[in-house]
């Protein structure tokens, strides 16, 4: 059997899953995802495709004129007859609309007469803003191409997005839930307390990975132990977009992972396929994305149960405490594999919440 990595074979399973979804869309959807395929990555395409087929869903459900189509039947006539109130009241239906299921799959592309079960979705700011996106830049395509004469999504404004506050460990939030990760079990029995020695190793190596890099949970999981190189302290990941790039980490990164290394992941029998993945999951295979977020959340909720703590938050809060110590912008957004300077600079400098506190601090309302 020929070996892939996590992101080879993740691509083969992405490009797979994206053709299934434009199989079900009109055949000028198709002609879109192709153009854009040299610029996206197969994950990004398939967020688009999932956005863009909510967009046919909504017509067949809320407009007279399309209640007995399918997705697949719209012709390219039928979007250039449609104006900017169909637009706006798209964007509306986005804010809570109900999803069909088949039993055992979440995203079925359902006729509307076909019977399932139904669940509400609603959008903020941040969905609302993605799903327009989506369907802007398809008419963008289409109006260029000169398949359609009007382009009805210039003229509905784009939701707007408001700042959030970052959410992240402060220093002793940070060193408690390592702590914790590391001593929290002591006092278990029988078999919570086999199953912690087990995990332990692993999950206070990735969590202290996480807080160390900064890097994204999908370069986690993606690691192979052939990628780490304790010569130089460093990591090889895979970006967002496919580029590879050297993280480096330092004394307590090191500690932490050649325990693992040399200790419990040494007792593992991986499947096969999995043979040279870094964290094995307890069945023996590479961790999955979704483990990695459960574990930080276990952790995180009995250190800090106020926030709610992702793999996202703790590269937050690498971020945040590089930027404190340095105050180098540019470093920071070079370590986190950001390609616009302005996003980190949004994010973790215009946000500064440590020179806040000090201010809040520095106002005296009364002599003591």
């Amino acid at each position: 059997m020929e070996y892939r990595t996590y992101h080879q074979q993740n691509n083969i399973e992405n490009i797979r899953r994206l053709r299934e979804i434009l199989s079900t869309l009109p055949y000028f959807v198709k002609d879109y995802f192709r153009a854009m395929e040299s610029t996206t990555s197969t994950k990004t395409r398939i967020s688009y495709a999932y956005d863009i087929r909510i967009f046919f869903r909504f017509l067949i459900e809320e407009n007279p004129l399309y209640k007995n189509y399918k997705t697949s039947d719209f012709r390219l006539d039928d979007l250039d007859q449609l104006q900017a109130v169909d637009i706006e009241e798209y964007q509306e239906y986005l804010k809570l609309y109900q999803k069909k299921i088949a039993a055992g799959d979440n995203s079925t592309d359902l006729d509307v007469n076909e019977k399932a079960s139904v669940k509400d979705v609603s959008n903020g700011e941040l969905g609302l803003k993605r799903k327009m996106s989506a369907l802007r830049s398809l008419y963008a395509y289409l109006y260029r191409y000169e398949m359609i004469k009007n382009n009805p999504t210039v003229l509905v404004d784009m939701p707007k997005l408001h700042d959030k506050a970052i959410i992240r460990l402060d220093v002793d939030e940070t060193a408690r839930l390592l702590d914790f990760i590391e001593h929290g079990g002591d006092g278990l029995t029988g078999q919570k307390k086999v199953y912690y020695e087990k995990t332990k190793e692993r999950d206070l190596a990735i969590v202290t990975l996480l807080l160390g890099t900064g890097i994204r949970v999908s370069e986690c999981v993606g690691l192979d132990i052939t990628d780490v190189d304790f010569n130089n302290n460093g990591i090889k990941v895979i970006r967002k977009g496919g580029s590879e790039m050297i993280v480096y980490f330092g004394d307590e990164v090191e500690q932490a992972l050649k325990n693992y290394i040399n200790g419990s992941r040494k007792e593992v029998i991986p499947q096969e396929g999995h043979e040279l993945a870094l964290f094995y999951s307890t069945q023996k295979r590479r961790i999955g994305v979704g483990a990695v977020e459960n574990l930080v959340k276990k952790y995180a909720k009995q250190v800090t149960p106020l926030k709610k703590i992702t793999p996202h938050k703790l590269r937050s809060t690498y971020g945040t405490t590089l930027y404190q110590e340095t105050g180098d912008i540019y470093l920071v957004a070079d370590v986190l594999g950001h390609k616009d300077v302005n996003t980190t600079r949004k994010h973790y400098a215009a946000q500064d919440e440590h020179r806040r506190r000090m201010a809040a601090k520095a106002v005296r309302l009364r002599e003591d």
